[in-house]
């Protein structure tokens, strides 16, 4: 028998797919797995220990008093894992049936000591044209902007220590995966198909989307600052050049009427928002470092607790 794993997933309002999705595991896996799920505040279809015992598995349900989003979930669930399953790995998952159950394996096998993370980069997604070409545009936007590529998300698995060094980063409660990246861990990718959402529609919007994209690039604030800067300077310094290049056509008469004005009046506008631009992303980098020195404490989250080992 394989080595015992524990399995974290967040359930927001998706009674049905998280329910086939435990089904799933215990068929793969039975008693060599331990389920942690955590119930992002759900008021309509709460996660219930009875699908635990309804699909024979070990394992908690963690209750959060509010919605506390996606990303925020995960990290409760690693942090518990951390202080209650010190030295056993983890897979951390999304429960709607895109992270297939039977790709676990393949995540298993490559864990062979040489690697702290091990993450599954897609080789197929069941997805519009319009998601995959807005998805493919966030990676290349945040290699230009942070200088690191991001090609995974949710679906890894990691180590004890891993999982005992992400739970001590504050970042993780804002991107899993950028935080990964910024770990200095040691990841590995495997190929792995994205399946097909077991029921229901997914609760991420456009807007939400967005938002989990920039939140990858606050992780790496610093990175970001230094990149925006040298381009604001850069436009900057064509800027002054326009100008002088300017006062010299005007100075030698091969100007036009009203020309000159326009020119100088547009090139010190760029001028001037590269400069409120560059300003902006000082004074966020220096929110997020403040925000980013200590993780909260996960309890301060969590309404309740029910673990089948009590």
């Amino acid at each position: 028998m394989a080595d015992p794993f524990i399995v974290v997933t967040p359930v927001y309002e998706d009674k049905a797919a998280a329910r086939q999705l435990l089904g799933e595991l215990a068929a793969e896996f039975g008693q060599n797995m331990y389920a942690v799920v955590v119930d992002d505040g759900s008021v309509r279809e709460p996660a219930d220990a009875s699908w635990l015992a309804e699909a024979g598995l070990p394992g908690a349900v963690i209750t959060l008093a509010r919605n506390v989003g996606h990303q925020r979930a995960i990290a409760v669930g690693m942090c518990y894992v951390a202080e209650h399953f010190p030295n056993l790995p983890l897979v951390t998952m999304d429960s709607d049936g895109e992270d297939v159950p039977s790709t676990i394996h393949a995540l298993l096998a490559a864990m062979d000591g040489k690697a702290d993370v091990i993450v599954a980069q897609r080789k197929s997604r069941v997805e519009t044209r319009q998601f995959k070409f807005l998805y493919e545009v966030y990676k290349k936007l945040f290699k230009l902007l942070s200088g690191h590529a991001i090609n995974f998300g949710n679906f890894a698995l990691y180590s004890p220590a891993a999982v005992a060094r992400l739970s001590r980063m504050a970042e993780l409660w804002i991107h899993v995966a950028a935080t990964v990246l910024s770990s200095k861990l040691r990841v590995r990718h495997v190929p792995l198909d994205r399946g097909r959402r077991y029921a229901g529609q997914s609760k991420m919007n456009f807007v939400g989307l967005v938002l989990h994209g920039f939140r990858g690039l606050m992780v790496f604030a610093e990175d970001v600052l230094v990149r925006v800067g040298i381009a604001c300077g850069a436009i900057a310094a064509l800027a002054m050049l326009g100008i002088a290049t300017a006062v010299f056509l005007k100075l030698i008469g091969l100007s036009t009427p009203g020309w000159f004005s326009v020119i100088i009046g547009m090139l010190l506008l760029i001028m001037f928002q590269t400069g409120i631009l560059t300003l902006t992303t000082l004074l966020l980098t220096g929110v997020m470092k403040g925000v980013l020195n200590v993780p909260p404490d996960y309890r301060y989250f969590v309404k309740a607790v029910y673990d089948t080992r009590r």
